[in-house]
């Protein structure tokens, strides 16, 4: 976009939307039956919730994990309760903990599909991408075990297909999720998945765990997968999740205690592992070629800002300055046709909007979750720095076309 464009932009207002509008960032709070109603009894020992001292606790692999304190979702913060956290604007200091106040316990619309729907009819939402929240525990913590990872992926599709459906109305979509660690599961996944009419799948925005240690999702050992979505005109999403970062901090810090999302340092927000994490998958997918293997694939980085954008779109073009022959076709051209970015409400708007088309950017608003805003429209404001065609685009008809299989 041109400074001349950005320069015509106008505030725009709830009442001034003449087009429905496309969230491609909500999320549900899973039961427990999500993982659990479908996971063969061989695998039942991996993922047990558990009573301590009267509330619940996830065991994983044996395990307790406090990285979502709360697995079973019985109270929850509101929506935009850490909107001053992310904003850069807690001058009174205050956690995490207290910034997110009386918790509640969630709605139905926060837990059913029926239940979405009207939210979205009040909320003045058309349709909505819809993404599981505790999905995001399980493969740092089960990456030895990649046919247990499966299973339980499986179970929660599953779930979803019985309690939601994947196109709930043609306005509910919600993610499959998919583990690529063996890629024969992820294939049969995948498959199973399309039968059922998804859209989108979701991967995680990590290395690949494996017997052997990691690998790029990118790697050729995935070329089944990626041929797969390549054929069927779906794309994947790489949203925030638990991508095994937090080695990073024990290695300057020490310790061995788990990474808790909201019980953050100084230095480990310093070290910012979710954007190193989107980074780093990003890179190694057009690296290692996907995309010049596989042109109809496209890919959406959901729940991870754009703050590392210019920074990343910097070492694509120097890369490719130094070695040019590894690529068949410039990386940063690659990125700006396959890749898909949904911003943060502290990003800066117009920046992006300079480093990618607004063809590649995406309205997500989080809710219900206490990292968004407390209501999905509030983010106007902050795409009212754009001229109304873009944020048309944006809020609307750019996911439409992800979901419709377009290849513009």
């Amino acid at each position: 976009m041109s400074d001349k464009n950005l320069d015509s932009a106008a505030s725009v207002t709830i009442s001034d939307i003449d087009f429905p509008v496309w969230d491609a960032d909500s999320h549900l709070y899973e039961s427990e039956e999500a993982f659990l109603r479908y996971l063969p009894r061989q695998f039942a020992k991996d993922f047990q919730f558990i009573d301590i001292k009267g509330r619940k606790k996830l065991a994983i692999d044996g395990v307790i994990t406090d990285y979502i304190p709360n697995p079973d979702f019985a109270v929850v913060a509101a929506p935009g309760a850490h909107e001053k956290w992310y904003r850069g604007q807690n001058h009174e200091g205050l956690s995490m903990r207290e910034l997110s106040g009386k918790p509640l316990s969630p709605p139905e619309p926060w837990r059913t599909g029926r239940g979405k729907l009207l939210e979205l009819d009040q909320q003045g939402i058309h349709a909505s991408m819809v993404f599981p929240t505790l999905a995001s525990v399980v493969e740092a913590r089960l990456g030895h075990k990649p046919e247990s990872i499966a299973a339980l992926f499986s179970s929660l599709n599953s779930w979803v297909e019985d309690e939601w459906g994947f196109s709930r109305s043609k306005r509910l979509y919600p993610v499959a999720m998919i583990n690529l660690s063996d890629v024969d599961l992820a294939v049969k996944e995948l498959d199973i998945a399309l039968q059922r009419g998804v859209r989108v799948v979701g991967i995680r925005p990590a290395p690949v765990p494996g017997p052997l240690g990691g690998r790029s999702p990118g790697d050729r050992e995935f070329d089944p997968f990626w041929a797969r979505v390549n054929e069927a005109g779906i794309f994947v999403c790489l949203h925030a999740s638990d991508s095994g970062y937090d080695d990073m901090s024990r290695r300057w810090e020490g310790g061995a205690k788990e990474w808790i999302p909201f019980e953050p340092t100084p230095f480990k927000a310093c070290l910012d592992a979710l954007g190193r994490a989107i980074s780093d998958s990003l890179s190694a997918l057009i690296c290692h070629g996907v995309f010049e293997r596989f042109p109809n694939v496209r890919v959406v980085s959901v729940e991870n800002g754009a703050h590392w954008l210019p920074s990343l779109l910097h070492r694509l073009e120097r890369v490719y300055g130094q070695m040019p022959t590894y690529f068949k076709r410039h990386p940063v051209a690659q990125f700006r046709q396959h890749i898909f970015v949904v911003p943060f409400y502290e990003d800066n708007i117009s920046e992006l909007a300079k480093l990618i088309p607004v063809e590649r950017i995406l309205f997500g608003s989080d809710f219900p979750h206490p990292e968004g805003l407390p209501q999905p429209l509030d983010y106007l404001s902050e795409f009212s720095v754009l001229p109304k065609n873009s944020i048309r685009k944006i809020m609307s008809e750019n996911l439409q076309g992800l979901l419709k299989g377009s290849r513009d």
